[in-house]
């Protein structure tokens, strides 16, 4: 191969490479835009500011009025800004796990931690907090349960003979445990706690906190640093043994960072479906297998996806907060079909 071929593929790649990258900011702009109308967005039309306004406060600005100012820093910005993070950490944690299972139907979900989110939560509210206030307890008991069936995971990754498709299947396992086990609860309970189970189950943006912005960005920060191993996995594992690789530890690692992200995430905003399931496949459609863009991308395309779904929880029925994780249902079901339809 002479050296004139050898430069037309370096420079073929290059400009694969910055397409790709194209495609990522694309993905920026609109999770920022979403951002700015989610802030700019209320309850009720008469509460909706201008989006000038929104930028306005945020910079800074002195001439900005005082009433917005409190609006928007104090009420609706942690909002918005936990719309962005949760999305990106459900986003990211379905692209781990279905790039370290190789199967395109696992997620946070279909593993079953986020049923044992809903699990923890769930007794938590039907029989007391243990001598804690009910807003703490309720998410460390999402938290201790997430974990506790992230543990059960653990043993059996770690197990030899185990592949990833029979980690699948104990994932599932879990996930119609833990549902069962709720739904007795809900049966038993009475019918005001179990109202409060329903409308933790449904998803809610607000009471998430600054601490899930920080555990989300140390594990994102974390599983960059294995991108080339992540991305050589998806070659096959043989061949990625291969290359030196240590499937077990690079399984357990990656399962360890995605079950704390979303954990946190999970235990402050409840049930939140389908973003771990459909932001890895927009982005692997769009920038394929690389971990260089295909982890960015899923984080993005999940911030845009939440937020987008922030800003129709507010405009759906005016003068009404519709339940987040209802509208990211509602959105990722025929989305999602879409893609199984045309991608087969």
């Amino acid at each position: 191969m002479n050296d004139s071929v050898v430069a037309e593929i370096v420079k073929n790649q290059r400009k694969l490479e910055g397409k790709r990258w194209l495609i990522v900011l694309m993905f920026l702009i609109i999770a920022s835009v979403s951002f700015l109308f989610d802030i700019a967005t209320g309850p009720a039309m008469t509460d909706t500011l201008p989006v000038g306004e929104v930028v306005n406060v945020l910079l800074g600005k002195p001439e900005t009025d005082e009433m917005n100012r409190l609006i928007v820093m104090d009420l609706r910005l942690p909002i918005a800004v936990m719309a962005l993070v949760v999305g990106a950490a459900l986003g990211v944690g379905g692209a781990e796990i279905q790039t370290l299972l190789n199967n395109p139907m696992a997620s946070p979900y279909t593993l079953g931690l986020a049923a044992a989110a809903g699990l923890g939560a769930s007794v938590v509210i039907a029989f007391g907090g243990f001598g804690l206030p009910e807003t703490i307890a309720v998410p460390i008991g999402a938290f201790v349960m997430t974990m506790l069936a992230s543990g059960i995971l653990f043993l059996f990754a770690s197990a030899r003979r185990f592949n990833s498709a029979m980690l699948v299947l104990v994932g599932i396992a879990l996930l119609f445990l833990f549902q069962s086990i709720l739904s007795l609860i809900q049966f038993i309970a009475a019918p005001e706690i179990s109202q409060q189970i329903l409308f933790w189950l449904f998803g809610s943006l607000n009471k998430a906190t600054w601490e899930t912005v920080i555990v989300t960005a140390v594990c994102v920060l974390l599983l960059s640093r294995d991108v080339w191993k992540l991305t050589a996995l998806r070659l096959g594992e043989e061949r990625a043994v291969g290359l030196g690789i240590n499937l077990q530890l690079l399984r357990l690692k990656t399962l360890v960072l995605v079950a704390v992200m979303t954990a946190t995430a999970i235990s402050f905003v409840g049930v939140i479906g389908f973003i771990g399931l459909v932001a890895p496949h927009v982005a692997r459609i769009l920038l394929g297998e690389d971990q260089r863009f295909f982890l960015p991308g899923a984080m993005l395309t999940g911030a845009a996806f939440l937020s987008v779904a922030s800003v129709l929880s507010k405009v759906i029925i005016p003068g009404a907060l519709f339940p987040v994780g209802i509208v990211t249902a509602f959105v990722g079901v025929p989305f999602f079909f879409w893609i199984v339809l045309s991608k087969r």
